[in-house]
């Protein structure tokens, strides 16, 4: 554990233990709550959210969803395979079957793992000590798909404002380095920086340059599975006494790998297992933070639903910043 020690954390088990104690949302809402943090948006945020919407500017804040990434070849989070059910050349082939009138219809289908683009990680999707989010047993989630937890009941919960915390811009940087761990005094200066801050129901959208640095090598092949910027467990805490409803990133994990600490995903360990914080990943932040910077206004209306599968453990998104 030397090396724990030396990187400037408190000893590594101790970190974990004593965040767990002071994060935890277990029964905050009662023992049958399957929303976690998402509480935290209620009607009254919406309401806020809905006049933050001035221009009118629109903004996916989603990848492309097609077979060229970001997952790598061969990986189980199968990058889309799309597939034509039914084409206009099939009509033309109908027609030389003796169809007529050039009526016909086009028709397809999608094979992809839910976790593979943009994203939403459900409560049921990180187990830690064999439990998962409100004291609940990892066996809830079986071959059959998870029975409590699921991505399905957040299907009309994730409308919202959202803070984009751009640290490259803050940083005079690029791209933060992938060895990068981001810390609470980076994000309250960014924050102090645009003039904003971040609160109860918020999403944070947290830039870190990673995205844009895969695109601009023209590779995904240091992207997923690979070191990474981001935030760690011990910046946990602060993101629970502000009662942040979720952070989504433009990373593979949100978190920064590796973790420096025994567990390799950490934070989702002790963020969705424990506090239960929705987690966003491979959000396309690029273009909107261009479009914050021009106007200093950093804050937008947010809707990012996830798709309604029914016990899934994660779902894609189409994000949609409204400016």
């Amino acid at each position: 554990m030397a090396e724990h020690r030396a990187s400037g954390l408190p000893h590594t088990n101790d970190l974990i233990r004593q965040t767990i104690a002071k994060v935890s949302n277990w029964g905050r809402w009662g023992p049958d709550d399957e929303f976690g943090t998402v509480n935290f948006i209620d009607a009254a945020k919406r309401r806020q959210a809905a006049t933050l919407v001035e221009s009118g500017r629109v903004f996916s804040l989603a990848i492309p969803l097609d077979e060229a990434g970001p997952q790598p070849d061969f990986e189980r989070r199968l990058n889309p395979r799309h597939i034509m059910l039914e084409t206009g050349t099939d009509l033309l082939a109908h027609v030389q079957r003796g169809s007529v009138g050039g009526w016909g219809f086009a028709d397809d289908m999608v094979v992809m793992a839910l976790q593979c683009g943009t994203q939403w990680d459900s409560l049921a999707h990180a187990f830690h000590d064999f439990k998962m989010y409100n004291d609940r047993d990892c066996a809830l989630v079986s071959a059959a798909g998870a029975e409590k937890n699921a991505i399905q009941v957040l299907a009309d919960r994730i409308v919202t404002r959202a803070v984009l915390v751009d640290l490259p811009r803050y940083l005079g940087l690029d791209w933060l380095e992938p060895t990068h761990r981001v810390t609470v005094e980076e994000m309250e200066g960014a924050l102090r920086a645009e003039h904003t801050d971040i609160g109860r129901g918020d999403v944070m959208l947290l830039r870190t340059g990673n995205l844009a640095r895969a695109q601009a090598s023209g590779s995904w092949a240091k992207y997923t599975y690979a070191d990474e910027p981001g935030i760690g467990v011990e910046t946990l805490p602060w993101f629970y006494e502000r009662e942040v409803a979720a952070i989504a990133a433009d990373t593979w994990a949100v978190e920064a790998l590796p973790s420096q600490t025994p567990l390799r995903f950490a934070v989702h360990a002790v963020a969705i297992v424990y506090m239960g914080l929705l987690l966003g990943e491979i959000f396309a932040l690029d273009a909107l933070a261009s479009d914050c910077a021009a106007d200093g206004r950093y804050d937008c209306l947010l809707v990012a639903p996830p798709l309604p599968f029914s016990k899934a453990v994660g779902s894609p998104v189409n994000p949609i910043a409204v400016k």
